[in-house]
């Protein structure tokens, strides 16, 4: 193996989706709420962190109906990347230790790789609670969001043992940019960054996740 830790992206690199946000903010009409771009622009000017964005987001979409049943049907017809789970698996028997660093949500990942539990050795993505009825508890938001994905690879080599070079990266987007610089290699994947592309050390642009695998 060149690598011992492969890390992931979720939307756009495993699964087929822009973004999970994105996707949920238009199904329950909320795209261009005046609360969500209020919510947006206060976390990007670091009046509010990540977590209290994630609070007021989740809030507002309860209150435009949100539940677990109606998540569900929003995500109903998104399904995952063209052989990501072949990919994946023959990673893992292959003796790779993969993981996840994501701003998706543990709802999709769940519903698309009910046993991503086993598959990945380190989930770091966003989760919503639900109460017995279905109904929103909370979130709990990801400490390594948006361009603090490199934190997550240092914080997955510190409990693995691990050096940044012996990881390799995927995934397709701009806040992919930075975690891509840390890592031993990085692979653009279904990009929709020329920053990830001019940063990255292969480009892949065949939307098939097994192409991937000739490089690790």
């Amino acid at each position: 193996m060149k690598y011992k830790l492969v890390v992931f992206d979720l939307d756009g690199t495993i699964i087929d989706i822009d973004s999970i946000w994105q996707t949920l903010h238009e199904f329950f009409g909320m795209e261009k709420h005046p609360e969500r771009i209020e919510g947006k622009k206060r976390f990007m000017s670091g009046e509010i962190n990540y977590q209290e964005w994630a609070d007021a987001d989740v809030e507002l979409m309860k209150r435009h109906g949100a539940d677990k049943e109606k998540i569900n049907k929003a995500l109903s017809d998104i399904k995952l990347i063209n052989g990501s789970l072949e990919t994946i698996r023959t990673l893992k028997k292959s003796g790779y230790r993969l993981s996840v660093i994501s701003g998706s949500l543990d709802i999709l990942l769940g519903r698309l790789i009910p046993d991503y539990k086993r598959i990945f050795d380190h989930v770091f993505i966003n989760r919503i609670f639900f109460d017995s009825q279905g109904r929103i508890e909370k979130v709990k938001a990801t400490p390594f969001e948006q361009y603090h994905k490199k934190t997550g690879l240092l914080k997955i080599c510190d409990i693995d043992g691990a050096d940044p070079k012996d990881v390799a990266f995927v995934g397709d987007n701009d806040n992919d940019v930075e975690i891509a610089k840390a890592a031993g290699f990085s692979i653009a994947f279904n990009s929709k960054s020329e920053k990830l592309n001019k940063t990255a050390d292969v480009v892949i642009e065949k939307k098939d996740l097994r192409e991937i695998l000739k490089y690790l």
